[in-house]
């Protein structure tokens, strides 16, 4: 099946390049987020990531900065001349998040919050949409029908690993979704390999099995110093290491297995 073309500001997913999208798992000041931004540009990133309101698993963590972390995101965006992506965790944040980010995530816990689905689906905003951990394929494309089914066509899927019985990784990541599910709805894949692993050292390999199987985009999480971020500093590469790791990728990028793929596309 051929897979849609899905523009967000100057970047296209599902066409003939990947797409790097890379920074920070929350804003927490300007200073980390302008830093992280710059970094990751130079480096290739073709798209700035960046939590606003954070669902933790515990009330007592870090939630997120707000709108206020959405105005540091846009004038990075700005600054750097690339769109940027942010989770709304609710109906209520869609307007205010929208004056500032050029795509709307749906994060892994709210992908069967179906009144979210809907508001965002008549929002018109491009949307990432992220597998819930507890997701089948099935139920994440049904998901993103209740997106398209309000006349946006704008959906890039992400698939950011499921829970499984395996305890040495965060989560299992599922890279046989890729291809089913770009197979299934002609919608862009992308993956993310830190959500999966909650390792560093895993970032890679994952990343390049995601190249294997056909991704049209890799979501990757950097902070200038991750041992002191306030969100999963684990799972997220140091601006040195996410420099390594897209020289990397770029070389991945050009694989003749992966022109060949595109090609058939």
């Amino acid at each position: 099946m051929l897979v849609r073309e899905i523009r967000v500001g100057s970047v296209i997913f599902g066409g003939s390049e990947i797409v790097l999208i890379a920074g920070p798992c929350s804003v927490e000041n300007e200073e980390m987020a302008m830093l992280t931004a710059k970094t990751v540009v130079e480096c290739g990133a073709k798209m700035l990531r960046g939590g606003s309101w954070k669902p933790r698993t515990s009330p007592y963590s870090f939630q997120g900065l707000g709108a206020d972390a959405l105005k540091i995101l846009r004038k990075a965006g700005n600054e750097y001349n690339v769109p940027v992506v942010s989770e709304v965790m609710s109906a209520e944040q869609i307007e205010i998040a929208s004056e500032y980010v050029d795509m709307l995530q749906v994060g892994a816990r709210n992908m069967h919050n179906f009144t979210l689905l809907t508001e965002i689906g008549r929002s018109g905003m491009p949307v990432l949409l992220k597998r819930g951990f507890m997701a089948t394929v099935e139920e994440w494309l049904l998901a993103a029908e209740y997106i398209l089914k309000e006349g946006n066509e704008s959906v890039v899927l992400c698939e950011r690993g499921i829970r499984t019985f395996e305890t040495w990784t965060r989560a299992t990541l599922d890279i046989s979704a890729v291809p089913l599910a770009r197979n299934s709805l002609g919608l862009p894949v992308i993956v993310d390999p830190c959500h999966a692993a909650g390792r560093r050292d895993l970032i890679l390999p994952l990343s390049l099995a995601a190249l294997g199987a056909g991704a049209d985009g890799l979501m990757i999480e950097v902070h200038p110093d991750p041992d002191k971020a306030l969100s999963d500093g684990g799972q997220s590469l140091s601006l040195e290491q996410f420099k390594l790791y897209s020289e990397k990728i770029g070389a991945a990028r050009q694989s003749p297995c992966r022109l060949k793929e595109k090609t058939r596309r």
